[in-house]
């Protein structure tokens, strides 16, 4: 079982059990091509979401991009 962590998401206080960013933008529903994250006021690069951590703590801004028209 995962450790379980309390995360600021977006400006919210949010508990998850992901491992990493990209394990939690799957949580969440979204695909990574269509994100954005800022971890800990750093950009995280898309290429990277699989190895960035997860720690208790952590502050992350996620914005996802919806086409239409």
């Amino acid at each position: 079982m995962s450790d379980t962590k309390t995360i600021s998401l977006n400006g919210e206080s949010r508990t998850t059990s992901a491992g990493t960013i990209a394990a939690l933008v799957g949580e969440l529903g979204l695909a990574p091509e269509k994100v954005a994250v800022e971890h800990n006021g750093e950009i995280a690069p898309r290429s990277q979401l699989g190895e960035i951590a997860l720690g208790d703590g952590d502050t992350l801004e996620i914005v996802h991009f919806v086409g239409g028209g």
